[in-house]
């Protein structure tokens, strides 16, 4: 019996384990708190396969470049739905406007792009293995004790 693989996209965006799609990587699955220091907050392995998180010392530097081009690619969206629905000119400073709420925007989602940047770039390195995708679901418990 053939298996349905999890989509791709979907575990990305929900930000699970790259190897089985089922496992969380972060142990808090709002990136939205007060306290900036857990935005990072992740599990060392998956809670499901037992996949390793930071692959090596150093791992996460890439990150940067992977939310740079996200922040890059968020302001050039927003620069093209301000642009149609309100337009842009020197004259009428309405380009500043743009710059004040991509910025408001860029720093609202920051918390989000930051995580979803480290799921992305693990997305890169970690390929999704069919066989530690069976596993049973409730293996989470197991581990966490």
């Amino acid at each position: 019996m053939k298996h349905k693989h999890p989509n791709y996209f979907l575990s990305m965006l929900t930000m699970k384990c790259p190897r089985c799609r089922k496992g969380d990587m972060y142990r808090d699955k709002n990136p939205f708190h007060w306290r900036f220091s857990r935005i990072f907050n992740m599990h060392e392995k998956c809670p499901v396969c037992d996949q390793k998180f930071e692959l090596e010392t150093g791992f996460w530097f890439g990150t940067g470049y992977v939310s740079y081009a996200l922040s890059v690619a968020l302001s050039v969206f927003n620069l093209v739905w301000y642009w149609l629905f309100f337009g842009i000119s020197w004259r009428d400073n309405s380009v500043f406007i743009w710059l004040a709420v991509n910025c408001a925007i860029l720093i609202i989602f920051q918390p989000w792009l930051m995580r979803f940047s480290r799921t992305l770039y693990l997305y890169f390195f970690v390929y999704y293995d069919e066989d530690t995708a069976n596993l049973p679901a409730d293996k989470a418990s197991q581990h966490e004790h």
